[in-house]
């Protein structure tokens, strides 16, 4: 939005001058005030439209918000036409004493009833505008404060999902050193590559999918040196436009996770099959894997895929699906969710 739109939605002063100007246009060229080239006329032509600018001030700042706060709008309506019907009496006794009586009848000298009429259309012109934009402020307000309790709620969701991904791959590491003692250092090496990712991507809203696909393909690799040929691991992706999309950094590795944890515990043969498919901004997640036949005893405490559920619905609102079901032999996550194309977004959120 342009700087100047911005400055001037959210400064009530420069709304009011806009408001007052606009106003005062229109009553000159609805009274063809432009016909009065002496400065007596311009003069009495700006007292006129100042008595009907204070009776729209007087009824805003102090009968609206008394009376309408209080829920009285019998009172209001009451004592808004006894201010106009004062106010009425108050210009006919100036026009007649104060102003200028011009030969070509200016319109505060037409009588009661057109200045009872000219006082309420004032107020009703002035009055639209500026409730419009009192309603923009205040739905601009909930929308910045609920952007905040959001920012919050997923720095809060962010400090319990880390821990939760060293606390896995720690597991992974120990697991995989007592295997094959000879690859820990490679593997340490890859497990740093994890963490920076991690620790990088904590700090940005947003990251390009092909490093969020990156990074879990390097923890693919890990689990797979850990497993060796007795689990049967997939990974496919496809894309319609390479480094085209952003999405929200570690949003995918928890459902990756719980699949290696509990779908992989036992010596027996089992698999994990994983599908990313992107096309025309929607990404298709599909994860399945198996079930042990003989399930072993695995510490979950949940938070990984409850944390990435609260996620989702917070930065992908309505703009996701996502459903999960178990069946006898396997577990699946079936995810989609619409992507925005880094083209779309601002630089705040992909830095």
């Amino acid at each position: 939005m342009n700087a100047r739109i911005k400055l001037f939605l959210n400064s009530k002063w420069w709304q009011e001058i806009a408001i007052f100007g606009f106003m005062l246009t229109i009553h000159l060229l609805k009274n063809d005030w432009v016909e009065y080239a002496s400065g007596e006329s311009v003069l009495a032509a700006l007292s006129y439209f100042g008595m009907l600018y204070v009776h729209a001030q007087i009824n805003r700042f102090f009968l609206l918000p008394i009376l309408l706060k209080q829920q009285k709008p019998l009172a209001y309506i009451g004592f808004s036409l006894a201010l106009i019907g004062v106010f009425t009496i108050v210009i006919y006794e100036i026009a007649e004493n104060f102003l200028p009586h011009l030969d070509n009848y200016p319109c505060y000298q037409r009588g009661f009833v057109y200045q009872m009429a000219s006082l309420t259309g004032t107020f009703i012109l002035y009055l639209g505008p500026t409730i419009m934009l009192k309603l923009y402020r205040e739905q601009k307000r909930q929308q910045d404060a609920e952007m905040l309790f959001n920012e919050m709620q997923l720095k809060a969701l962010r400090s319990q999902l880390n821990p939760h991904f060293l606390f896995n791959t720690f597991n992974t590491l120990y697991g995989i050193s007592l295997q094959f003692p000879e690859r820990t250092s490679d593997l340490i090496m890859k497990m740093s590559q994890l963490l920076r990712y991690q620790i990088e991507s904590d700090q940005r809203q947003y990251v390009t999918l092909e490093e969020e696909i990156e990074f879990v393909t390097s923890y693919i690799e890990l689990e797979r040196e850990r497993l060796g040929y007795r689990c049967d691991i997939r990974f496919e992706y496809k894309t319609d436009s390479e480094n085209g999309y952003k999405i929200s950094p570690m949003l995918l590795i928890n459902f990756i996770e719980n699949a290696f944890k509990h779908g992989t515990g036992t010596i027996g043969s089992c698999f994990v099959h994983l599908s990313v498919n992107v096309s025309d901004g929607l990404m298709e997640f599909r994860l399945e894997n198996s079930i042990p036949e003989k399930k072993t005893q695995v510490v979950s405490t949940k938070i990984g895929i409850r944390n990435t559920t609260e996620r989702l619905k917070l930065l992908y609102h309505d703009k996701h699906d996502l459903s999960i079901e178990e069946t006898d032999r396997k577990f699946i996550v079936s995810l989609k969710l619409h992507l925005k194309k880094i083209a779309s977004c601002s630089p705040n959120d992909c830095a």
